[in-house]
């Protein structure tokens, strides 16, 4: 009879819970941890692009010039074949791979400096483990220096996935992030 110990289950679990948060901050790491929402002032409509980072237990998940529909503060939506591969360039460390499901759409609240997602919706797979996730009403906040949009935290309950997916996670403020240009 074999046994399992403890020390090998636990690392597992953990790291699915990293998962799920990583798919999360992933979305808008944008998608996501440590992701940052910047807009620069003098964009033009004509760079209608945005750039995601995050870092979720010590993985990091990252794209570059995603496809917008219009420049902050206009709302605009975020088109997620230009941030998935192929089209795109979302990667991850740490095997890991996210996929974002929904455009995102973005409002503008430039008095205030900050900035709403309506909804993210994001899965994340390692290795045969998929979790999927769905997030609404993010906030975030500008940072009156660099101009990225730094989230509020927020949780994502799971949708679908592997049982051993958490049933939801909470993404602390500052692990997401994007920069629109």
């Amino acid at each position: 009879m074999r046994h399992i110990t403890h020390g090998i289950r636990t690392p597992r679990i953990s790291r699915l819970a990293g998962i799920a948060t990583l798919v999360v901050a992933a979305a808008f790491t944008g998608t996501g941890t440590g992701t940052a929402l910047a807009h620069t002032a003098g964009a033009s409509a004509v760079d209608q692009k945005v750039d995601g980072v995050m870092v979720v237990a010590g993985n990091s998940c990252s794209w570059t010039n995603g496809s917008t529909s219009a420049v902050p503060p206009n709302a605009l939506t975020v088109d997620r074949t230009t941030i998935n591969a192929p089209g795109g360039n979302l990667a991850c460390g740490g095997g890991i791979a996210a996929t974002l499901n929904n455009n995102p759409a973005f409002t503008f609240d430039e008095a205030a400096g900050t900035a709403r997602t309506d909804l993210i919706d994001i899965t994340g797979r390692q290795s045969f483990i998929s979790c999927r996730y769905k997030a609404t009403g993010i906030v975030w906040d500008r940072n009156a220096t660099t101009g990225k949009y730094v989230n509020r935290a927020f949780t994502a309950s799971k949708t679908s996935g592997s049982f051993l997916c958490p049933g939801s996670v909470t993404t602390p403020a500052g692990d997401a992030s994007m920069l629109f240009h």
